[in-house]
């Protein structure tokens, strides 16, 4: 975690020179690796200047990052924030009611972020001769239908399709990392979504220091 108020060489910190800052809040710290991964492989701008502050919600909570944000934009209007949501099922997220400007909820498209892993070309790459090609082979066969289309991506439970006990692990004897698979993508394997994730990052990115995520904890009901 970022330590506030740090300074160098008697200059004050950068973040409190700064004239806006962006935050961006994902439901857990496997978002956060795996679009780490997308961004290294995108590049080449430095991630944690694209990222700024991370929060972890832990979990699809959209509200606490409205109350986390509003405590932000009231000390600081110049302040914006990006909440990444998966879309489990539901309609895209709107901006919650009574959220300040600057606030934006993304809502993927697909299902589960996991779900724009589902390439079996960097999983192969991701698994770095781990695992028997053959056994690798007839797991993805099994696991992913031969051209995938965007319908089946949209809908499928990627999230328990990658998980350490999932379908794929089980079938390959090993549990998958995402970000690794991640981070053994293409540029012109990342889904048009993710780069659009990252142009709203761009457009919204303010100027404060990077760091390592925080956590947005629930506050005691007085």
């Amino acid at each position: 975690m970022r330590r506030a108020g740090r300074q160098g060489r008697g200059r004050p910190d950068a973040g409190l020179r700064a004239a806006a800052r962006l935050t961006v809040y994902l439901e857990g710290p496997l978002d956060h690796d795996v679009l780490r991964g997308f961004a290294l492989r995108l590049g080449p701008r430095p991630v944690d200047s694209l990222f700024g502050r991370v929060v972890l919600l832990g979990g699809r909570q959209p509200g606490r990052a409205l109350a986390h944000f509003a405590e932000l934009a009231a000390a600081d209007p110049r302040a914006c924030g990006v909440c990444v949501l998966d879309r489990d099922g539901e309609g895209p997220e709107p901006p919650p009611p009574g959220a300040p400007a600057g606030f934006e909820v993304f809502t993927w498209r697909r299902r589960h972020i996991e779900s724009y892993l589902l390439v079996p070309e960097a999983i192969r790459r991701s698994l770095r001769n781990r695992v028997d090609r053959g056994r690798v082979e007839r797991a993805l066969r099994d696991a992913l239908p031969a051209g995938s289309d965007e319908t089946w991506l949209r809908e499928v439970d990627a999230k328990r399709l990658l998980a350490p006990d999932g379908r794929l692990a089980r079938a390959l004897g090993t549990p998958l990392r995402p970000g690794a698979i991640a981070r053994a993508m293409r540029p012109s394997e990342i889904h048009d979504d993710v780069k659009d994730l990252f142009d709203r990052l761009r457009r919204a990115r303010g100027m404060g220091p990077p760091g390592g995520p925080v956590v947005a904890r629930r506050r005691p009901v007085p």
